[in-house]
């Protein structure tokens, strides 16, 4: 493919943080939210390849070798399937803390892949980008699931299967606290505690959750919600890495959510409340309930249709 065609020479997008599996939807289900994002900024150079320039604002010391960082990972899946004769050179600014089950890895591999496709002869839709994102957050994950990468292609709420993007309806006035506690929790360690087998009843438990959670979506009825947010099979194993999470769940069902769970692999946990004057009851519950476990958290409240990653700028 020839690179000449396209007018742009450099873009930088933005990514928005997501909540990945939302209780019963474990590495299928994911929702954006207005709050931290990633941004990277990725110029087009003569040779093929990638080479990662830069890394602001990672507590973190983050890999600079483009095939072991996500945002370099996706770029050179990109490159190899598109046949670029044209390279990358990347700047990454993290606005999303590290290992914090905020979609982090996934926000820097889909920043890329959106900056990057404004700067080829012929943009790719989101659903064709989509693969080539899911290898560079893989690469953080040890695993290929799109419930964080989805959403940030699409917005809002997605289904994301192996090879397919669907966006599901969000009920009017849904919105989503979200709290991060002040610890750090590795997506591969999260995924270790899943290893064993389960239990056949667990996993249709499960299935009649996810399936409940998606017709209220469908039906717009807010009250279902209640029946599906529920995780009997991955909440139970990894809550006892993150401290203090058996109050902080006991205390926005008391705040009155709708229900609530891990974000991700954790230690961040959501909420869907009915609106915003109840996301904020219930995230002033949560951080309260991390407090008293001698945890500092920061929190969000967003509607919990989200919006997706854009190109922010570019030039030539």
């Amino acid at each position: 493919m020839n690179g000449a065609a396209s007018m742009n020479t450099w873009a930088r997008a933005r990514a928005p943080a997501s909540v990945g599996n939302v209780a019963a939807g474990f590495d299928l289900l994911g929702h954006t939210f207005a709050g931290p994002a990633d941004e990277v900024l990725v110029r087009r150079v003569p040779t093929p390849g990638v080479r990662i320039h830069a890394i602001h604002g990672s507590a973190a010391p983050l890999p600079r070798d483009a095939a072991r960082n996500t945002a370099g990972a996706a770029l050179l899946a990109l490159g190899t399937a598109l046949h670029l004769d044209f390279g990358f050179e990347i700047e990454i600014h993290k606005g999303i803390a590290y290992a914090a089950g905020l979609g982090g890895s996934a926000a820097s591999s889909v920043a890329a892949v959106v900056a990057a496709n404004a700067l080829l002869p012929a943009p790719l839709t989101p659903q064709r980008l989509y693969p080539h994102a899911v290898s560079g957050e893989a690469v953080a994950s040890g695993a290929r699931h799109g419930d964080n990468v989805g959403p940030m292609l699409l917005g809002g709420l997605v289904l994301a299967s192996a090879e397919r993007l669907l966006r599901v309806p969000v009920p009017t006035g849904l919105h989503c606290a979200v709290v991060h506690p002040r610890c750090v929790l590795e997506t591969r360690a999260a995924r270790a505690v899943l290893a064993a087998p389960y239990a056949l009843h667990d996993f249709v438990a499960q299935s009649t959750y996810l399936a409940l959670l998606l017709a209220a979506c469908y039906r717009g009825e807010i009250e279902l919600l209640r029946e599906g947010l529920h995780d009997v099979l991955v909440e139970p194993r990894r809550a006892a890495l993150i401290p203090g999470f058996a109050s902080v769940r006991a205390a926005l069902l008391d705040a009155g959510a709708l229900g609530g769970s891990l974000s991700g692999a954790g230690p961040s946990v959501f909420a869907w409340c009915r609106d915003t004057a109840s996301a904020h009851t219930v995230l002033a519950a949560m951080r309260a309930a991390f407090a008293g476990h001698g945890i500092d958290s920061e929190g969000w409240v967003a509607p919990v249709d989200g919006p997706c990653a854009e190109v922010v700028e570019c030039g030539s």
